[in-house]
């Protein structure tokens, strides 16, 4: 970046104690470790600094100060220094003047440490919770740190709070002077929250202008880079769970062994994919408390004769079907209750496959001998996908502030159809699956939980094409 050390821009977030300083810079910097959040005043004793970053280098850098707790007595006492002065003095000289006596040290030990962190910056944030009603001391605050002569942003904090007095704070705001305000709710924000809060600071800070607009861009380009990744790893989790088969007998005993398997391989998968997630947009694992997919559907049949799983090893209609067709009838011997077709078609497929391959004779040669492939039902797949989808939704919206626990709505898929206008969630929940999926079923071996994994290219394109069918990811 063209701007020195020092011209980075500097931003103190002052304000009364409790008003969400801290969870407001835990949601800019993405970091739900900054600082302590506690639901008592007081708990910010000490200045923190951090830093925005693009393209690796320092933009921004962020002061988080002590609540003011006495404003009302400190603009008193620096009346009075003013009247002992014998000179008029203007704001930042009153200040000044005011961190040179013992009292700065003292009874107004919080209030100093904000201003002299305030005159060392280039601008304040002054965060309100939006929630409080105007009172005196708010006004006597705001006339203390207008007196240090920078810019002041007033963030209205908590806005989404049925209690939320928007309205009264920007009428007060007006009253002294501050016509621009930014509303940033920090535990929810709006996904534009960021772009109009620096958007706003521009017009206060023309010599940042070019600055904040590239960390206002950097932004949206990180957030539609998140998204892309994230649906690929929906995606990824549909294609496994789609394309996992497990082997079984057709006893009950046998059955009821492999279906526990199937749910218990499908819900470990779930989590790592949720696990991944959570990593992605910098959230912990306990900001999402687990709830084990509600399996119910189990899935018969191989797809085996999909036209494209037979086309991937290699089968085509030709010279090697029909020498296959003439292993079909001994292979017919062990069939245990196929059809004379079915088996003479299983045994052309193994025949074009001892010209290419030997992965689809494997599951045929088990099938007729008595075996059977479990896999996920549809209404699985489509619960996976739209919880999945669902929690997206619920990640993008949550601030690092966040204290309570991400809840999915029991209506799944209800989020993220609210959030993105969700045709993919519409189709995943009532339509056909998408063809990606389809296509999965017929490849085994696409699946990471298959002993006989393989990431193909082909594997690949199918994850990447389903991740835009999801959230019209550009290619």
């Amino acid at each position: 970046m063209a701007e020195t050390e020092r011209a980075r821009l500097r931003l103190a977030v002052v304000g009364h104690t409790n008003t969400g300083k801290t969870s407001l810079l835990r949601t800019l910097t993405r970091d739900a470790d900054f600082g302590v959040v506690r639901d008592s005043p007081g708990t910010t004793r000490h200045v923190q600094g951090a830093r925005l970053l693009v393209e690796g280098q320092p933009a921004v850098e962020l002061f988080d100060t002590p609540g003011m707790e006495d404003g009302m007595a400190l603009l008193d006492y620096l009346d009075q220094l003013a009247q002992h002065a014998g000179t008029r003095l203007d704001g930042p000289e009153r200040i000044r003047r005011f961190l040179d006596t013992p009292e700065s040290q003292r009874r107004f030990e919080q209030e100093a440490r904000v201003l002299r962190q305030l005159l060392d910056c280039d601008a304040g944030l002054y965060v309100v919770d939006a929630r409080d009603p105007v009172l005196a001391k708010h006004r006597d605050e705001l006339a203390i740190l207008a007196a240090c002569g920078r810019p002041l942003l007033p963030v209205l904090n908590f806005v989404r709070s049925p209690q939320q007095r928007c309205a009264a704070w920007r009428e007060a705001l007006a009253r002294l002077g501050l016509h621009a305000s930014v509303e940033f709710d920090s535990v929810a924000p709006a996904l534009d929250g960021e772009a109009q809060l620096y958007d706003k600071l521009a017009l206060l800070l023309d010599g940042y202008s070019g600055l904040l607009r590239t960390l206002k861009d950097d932004i949206a380009t990180q957030r539609e880079r998140r998204r892309h990744d994230a649906l690929l790893l929906i995606a990824e989790l549909l294609v496994d769970a789609a394309a996992w088969h497990l082997a079984t007998a057709v006893d009950e005993e046998s059955l009821r062994n492999a279906t526990a398997a199937l749910r218990d391989k499908l819900r470990r998968r779930e989590g790592r994919c949720v696990k991944a997630l959570l990593k992605l947009y910098r959230f912990r694992t306990a900001d999402f408390p687990q709830h084990a997919l509600p399996l119910e559907g189990e899935r018969w049949g191989m797809d085996l004769f999909h036209p494209q799983a037979l086309k991937s090893v290699g089968v085509h209609v030709g010279k090697g079907v029909a020498a296959g067709a003439m292993a079909g009838a001994t292979i017919d011997a062990f069939t245990a209750g196929m059809s004379l077709g079915a088996a003479a078609l299983a045994g052309a497929a193994i025949g074009g496959l001892w010209q290419g391959a030997d992965r689809l004779g494997k599951r045929l040669l088990g099938r007729v001998r008595g075996y059977r492939e479990l896999g996920a039902d549809d209404a699985v797949l489509r619960l996976l996908g739209l919880r999945q989808l669902d929690l997206l939704a619920a990640l993008e919206r949550r601030g690092h502030a966040a204290q309570e626990g991400i809840e999915l709505p029991r209506d799944a898929g209800a989020m993220w159809l609210d959030a993105a206008g969700g045709a993919a969630a519409a189709a995943l929940r009532k339509g056909r699956l998408p063809e990606e999926i389809t296509l999965a079923r017929s490849q085994p071996q696409w699946s990471t939980l298959s002993d006989d994994y393989e990431n193909t290219p082909e594997r690949r394109r199918a994850i990447a094409a389903l991740a835009r069918h999801l959230g019209d990811v550009p290619s």
